[in-house]
């Protein structure tokens, strides 16, 4: 059970991790030293999907459900409303193109490096 909580856990992490690299930069333009994190963080979780790697999270997970000998939940609120966020693939079952997870990434570095682009305009405009 205690493994069940910390996997658990690591789902909550990686979903607090997947929401900052989607939507940090915003808060980055309101308080810039967020940047600091922020942009090895979106660098980081855009080149996990384009190069079709797998977040070491993933493995942290994975690790504390076998170790708590679960196969996972008979359709818990993690499970059927967290998982599918972060793995579309579970959302979209085989329809979801290996391809997909290239444009996601693509698509978070891009919306990214606009905002940053705008905030570093604002700040050499202020200057």
């Amino acid at each position: 059970m205690f493994y069940g909580y910390l996997a658990d856990l690591t789902v909550a992490v990686h979903f607090m991790f997947v929401a900052f690299v989607l939507f940090g930069g915003l808060a980055a333009l309101r308080w810039p030293l967020v940047a600091w994190v922020h942009v090895p963080s979106f660098i980081w979780g855009g080149l996990i999907e384009v190069g079709g790697w797998i977040c070491p999270l993933t493995y942290a997970e994975n690790h504390f459900r076998m170790r708590g000998a679960e196969a996972g939940y008979q359709s818990g609120f993690v499970d059927h409303y967290i998982l599918p966020l972060i793995y579309p693939e579970l959302l979209l079952g085989a329809a979801f193109p290996k391809s997909g997870f290239f444009w996601l990434g693509l698509f978070v570095l891009t919306f990214n490096a606009v905002i940053y682009w705008r905030l570093w305009r604002r700040r050499s405009k202020a200057a």
